[in-house]
């Protein structure tokens, strides 16, 4: 459940904000595309590998634990980010955007709240923090890429 969850988020937020900030910066569905595929690819392995090294590292997990949270690090992410990739085939840049910012923001809201529930807190404290995070690296994301135009100009 550490490396779904943790993949899960990490493919969210780490996907949203890329999008938003090359979009706002580039306005090019090859670049998202782009920016997409490296996600998956590289920040999927790169983020198994740091759940690996961390469960490896806290000494109280089978071999075949650590390679369980790896692997579902792994394909969560992957899976997850490659997912982004729909609405911009389907649709014009920014409303690719904006589907993938309510999809995103949704499968949180969902998972947050579910988890939240599972544990016996407050879901709507916890769909309240992990939404405000992930709002604000779109926020911030979105005015670096447009910065990021106007200074490359």
């Amino acid at each position: 459940m550490v490396g779904f969850s943790f993949g899960l988020t990490s493919g969210i937020i780490t996907t949203l904000g890329l999008m938003v900030g090359l979009n706002a910066g580039t306005h090019s569905k090859l670049v998202v595309i782009g920016g997409i595929l490296t996600i998956a690819i590289a920040d999927a392995f790169s983020d198994a590998l740091g759940i690996h090294i961390s469960e490896e590292s806290e000494g109280k997990h089978t071999h075949r634990q650590v390679w369980a949270a790896t692997l579902a690090t792994f394909l969560s992410k992957f899976i997850f980010a490659l997912t982004f990739i729909i609405p911009v085939l389907m649709f014009e840049l920014n409303t690719a955007v904006l589907a993938s910012i309510i999809w995103g923001l949704t499968v949180l809201f969902v998972f947050s709240f579910k988890m939240a529930r599972e544990q016996g807190g407050n879901p709507w404290k916890v769909v309240a923090e992990h939404i405000s995070i992930a709002a604000i690296v779109i926020f911030i994301t979105h005015y670096i890429g447009g910065w990021m135009s106007l200074i490359l100009s």
